[in-house]
């Protein structure tokens, strides 16, 4: 690999370390889309209960993977909540690089063979 190639993956991996340490904390609490549209026709409590009316998320249920060590955005058994999603944010960063790293590494060494 080029010295500019790696200069520039290692940047470009900083930049994204930080943005999902850092910057991923500050996202918004509210419902997002899918969220938005999955209440369309309920009423809620001021403890976000449904009071009444018909939606789609009168149908949720528990997720498959809701005791995982990654649910919700944040890293269970840390404290604090910042830190929580922050170190969240970054074994994401590093396992989405790794995986990334490791297919394109495959690609390269196989496209070398033929």
């Amino acid at each position: 690999m080029n010295r500019k190639l790696g200069w520039f993956l290692a940047g470009g991996l900083l930049v994204a370390l930080l943005l999902a340490g850092v910057v991923s904390s500050f996202a918004s609490g509210s419902p997002d889309g899918l969220d938005f549209a999955a209440r369309e026709g309920c009423t809620f409590s001021a403890d976000d209960e449904i009071t009444g009316g018909t939606c789609m998320l009168q149908q949720e249920g528990a997720h498959q993977l809701a005791d995982s060590p990654l649910a919700d955005y944040a890293i269970r058994g840390v404290g604090n909540e910042f830190l929580a999603t922050a170190l969240s944010g970054v074994a994401g960063v590093l396992v989405t690089f790794a995986v990334g790293g490791g297919l394109f590494w495959l690609v390269r060494t196989r496209a070398r063979k033929v």
